[in-house]
């Protein structure tokens, strides 16, 4: 990694002895080949609308072999759930200010809760404030919990949030993803199984009215589709980068084992004339191929009469770049939900 001025941005592999047969730049923004110059491999890419950009290099051995591997050059690395990627920052870019803030203290506990929708047990970690009775019953559901804590910081967010006096004190709930793939892609059983077994779970467990439902990606459909063919219970929705499936826009997705029944649901989504509608915050990446799908789901949601907002934040598909995304948009939507 050389720089990023502004205009574009210089990926370098060093190879002085010319050892590979090709290096490829994957990277959370485009995949593209780099070229032999002088002592290694070199790619000039056009800035994109980003302002941090998660990489690798996939590395071609001259035997045909490859191997994927981070940049050598550059000691900063982003976590998320496939492996640790390298990542260049542009000069402009910050972390979250409740990245370095101190938080309020708080308890975890793990609920075990047999599924029978599901045929399984799910372990449900929650975290409360010090000071629970003022909860009222608030909550904020997530699914990808682990992820979502982990890389997300969703936890440590909640806890900054609570302290510095930007939200009401809540609980967080993060469930665990299971058969995701299966789970998350519009599945009727899932949805009830959420709808008629967990959410009531913990909604008796913490006192709380109604929930408050987050996920990314998969989970950001999942969440939906369980809050359209079950509302009671949601109190609204944060969604980011939702896989909201149309064969106009993704036909790259289109071997995904359940292409078929999320183009169903993002299609039935689409034409409905009303829907059960709840406030909710979606959130995309401006350098994602979500990006079409969710603008199509904004639209529909708002002639439905969801109270909705988006925001196209700078960055791609990734743990970090939705991260960054949670203040202000999560923040304005629970205290929407939660004014007092």
């Amino acid at each position: 990694m050389e720089a990023w001025d502004g205009a574009t941005v210089r990926f370098r592999y060093a190879d002085p002895a010319k050892s590979l047969a090709a290096v490829r730049l994957l990277s959370s923004v485009r995949h593209a080949d780099l070229e032999f110059a002088g002592d290694g491999w070199q790619l000039d890419l056009p800035a994109p609308a980003v302002t941090r950009i998660e990489y690798r290099f996939e590395l071609t051995h001259p035997d045909g072999s490859r191997e994927t591997v981070t940049d050598p050059g550059n000691p900063m690395h982003a976590a998320g759930g496939f492996g640790e990627s390298s990542v260049v920052h542009h000069p402009d870019y910050t972390e979250p200010d409740w990245l370095h803030h101190e938080g309020m203290a708080g308890t975890w506990r793990s609920l075990h809760l047999p599924v029978r929708g599901l045929h399984t047990t799910a372990d449900i970690r929650i975290w409360s404030p010090e000071s629970p009775d003022a909860t009222k019953g608030r909550v904020l559901i997530a699914h990808d919990g682990p992820d979502y804590e982990r890389f997300g910081g969703l936890a440590r967010y909640t806890s900054a949030m609570i302290r510095a006096g930007r939200v009401p004190p809540y609980h967080l709930a993060l469930l665990p993803p299971g058969d995701r793939d299966e789970w998350y892609s519009a599945s009727p059983a899932y949805a009830l199984a959420l709808a008629g077994e967990i959410i009531p779970r913990i909604r008796a467990d913490l006192q709380s009215p109604a929930v408050v439902g987050a996920g990314a990606s998969l989970g950001a459909l999942a969440m939906l589709h369980a809050q359209r063919r079950h509302p009671a219970g949601f109190a609204g929705l944060f969604l980011q980068s939702g896989s909201y499936f149309q064969p106009r826009h993704d036909s790259q997705e289109s071997d995904f084992p359940r292409w078929g029944r999320i183009v169903r649901f993002a299609g039935q989504v689409l034409r409905a004339g009303r829907g059960p509608a709840v406030p909710a915050v979606l959130t995309c990446g401006a350098a994602e191929e979500n990006l079409a799908n969710n603008r199509d789901m904004v639209d529909a949601l708002c002639d439905q009469g969801y109270p909705v907002a988006f925001a196209e934040n700078p960055d791609a598909h990734t743990w970090a770049g939705w991260r960054d995304a949670l203040d202000p948009h999560l923040t304005s939507l629970l205290c929407r939900i939660w004014p007092d």
